[in-house]
């Protein structure tokens, strides 16, 4: 009974402190910080952590960036403890000389983060601080450390084992579906009737992961397409004049769009989980779909090819698909990972390049990023594993025989002269 007791004394004491009026509280900021970090009782600490994050949303751009500051310079490690301690663990490694160590190069404001996160509802507004952070910081050392501090946090209490995968229909509560036209970042919603057309249908499928301690916030979603192939036009997959198909007549499930929702959670990855969680879901629910593939943009090849001294206009499509296989295939960051943001994340999934396809988003942003040019990524169930180890560990990129041909095509001469002077394959 004491411990049935202490419960439901603590929810009592949380309701009362989430629900009652705020109260005057003269201490500044500063002193609101310290009291929490050094507070041993949880009411006191609750209703200070309450305070700060109040203050904080009230805050305009240069309180938060005081703010933050204060953070990166008042509540960093201190070097000499570091070393000290280190040295204390490697003369006599045991417990209390590694929890010395432990305690020395964690700074402060980990466990201040930590403790704000203890008011209910606190983790979304700790998310838009982040958010705040990465949007304000620039380049300030000091303030990326602080930011690897919200990382390393949200790292554990984001991963995998806490989000909860569900499936978004026209039947979804109203403020999800806002926030699905609001998040889209890949193919623009641009209407009510334009959402209704990608979740509607029996042929249309979108998915969404959330976490517990945001409900109402999708983290990342995809839109999925059931197909009777593997498509190779984004504008044949939405058009408003398509027939829909039976799931059941359906073979090929189409991730056309996956997007990020929070700018807090950048670095985050949920993309890996989503996906092969939904294609195992979608294989239980349809054993007739066998083919899993992305139809994806291939954001930097337009700045590429301007790099490498090719116009756009220059090129027809059948040249413009030798060098977009190229591009992914050959095109290199310093580090040995392809220049191609989509690329690196969906080869890092272990999905390998398929096929690549001129003409096939012709909207204004597909243009100007991809010179209208997009790829699929395939998704073998049964290789994926295989896949992201060679990737991880070799920068080794799997693709089809195809794209392999047409890169090898492409590495025949130089690409201004095979522009300029070789016939279109």
């Amino acid at each position: 009974m004491t411990i049935l007791g202490d419960l439901l004394s603590t929810i009592f004491e949380r309701r009362y402190l989430t629900s009652a009026p705020d109260r005057h509280d003269s201490r500044t900021m500063e002193e609101l910080i310290t009291a929490l970090v050094g507070a041993t009782g949880e009411v006191s600490g609750l209703s200070a952590a309450k305070q700060i994050l109040k203050r904080y949303r009230d805050m305009d751009d240069r309180a938060k960036l005081d703010f933050f500051h204060h953070l990166a310079r008042d509540m960093n490690i201190d070097p000499e403890t570091v070393r000290t301690t280190l040295d204390a663990y490697e003369a006599g490694p045991g417990k209390k000389t590694y929890r010395d160590f432990m305690a020395a190069v964690e700074p402060d404001r980990q466990e201040l983060i930590r403790r704000l996160n203890q008011i209910p509802g606190a983790t979304q507004t700790l998310v838009q601080m982040r958010a705040d952070l990465l949007r304000l910081g620039g380049s300030d050392q000091e303030l990326q450390a602080l930011d690897q501090d919200f990382r390393h946090l949200f790292a554990s209490w984001f991963n995998r084992g806490f989000l909860v995968l569900r499936p978004v229909s026209w039947e979804s509560p109203a403020h999800i579906l806002e926030k699905i036209i609001a998040y889209e970042a890949v193919h623009e919603i641009a209407s009510w009737e334009d959402l209704r057309r990608r979740l509607v249908p029996g042929d249309r499928r979108c998915f969404a992961f959330f976490h517990p301690s945001m409900p109402d916030e999708p983290l990342i979603f995809v839109e999925v397409a059931l197909t009777g192939g593997i498509p190779g036009s984004i504008q044949g997959l939405l058009t408003e004049e398509r027939e829909p198909i039976t799931a059941d007549n359906s073979n090929t499930a189409v991730f056309y769009s996956i997007s990020n929702c929070q700018a807090g959670l950048a670095g985050i990855s949920f993309g890996n989980s989503l996906i092969k969680q939904v294609a195992a879901d979608l294989a239980a629910e349809l054993p007739n779909l066998k083919t899993f593939v992305t139809l994806s943009p291939i954001p930097g090849l337009t700045k590429w090819l301007a790099a490498e001294g090719i116009g756009v206009d220059d090129v027809d499509p059948k040249q413009l698909r030798i060098l977009a296989a190229h591009y992914l295939m050959s095109a290199k960051r310093n580090d040995g990972q392809p220049l191609d943001p989509v690329a690196r994340f969906h080869l890092g999934n272990g999905a390998r390049i398929h096929a690549v396809h001129a003409e096939a988003d012709l909207s204004p942003k597909g243009d100007e990023q991809s010179a209208c040019t997009m790829v699929n990524y395939l998704y073998d169930l049964n290789k994926v594993a295989q896949n992201h180890e060679r990737f991880a560990t070799g920068n080794e990129i799997a693709a089809s025989s195809e794209i392999r041909s047409l890169d090898a095509n492409a590495k025949k001469q130089d690409l201004r002269k095979q522009v300029n002077e070789q016939p279109a394959v």
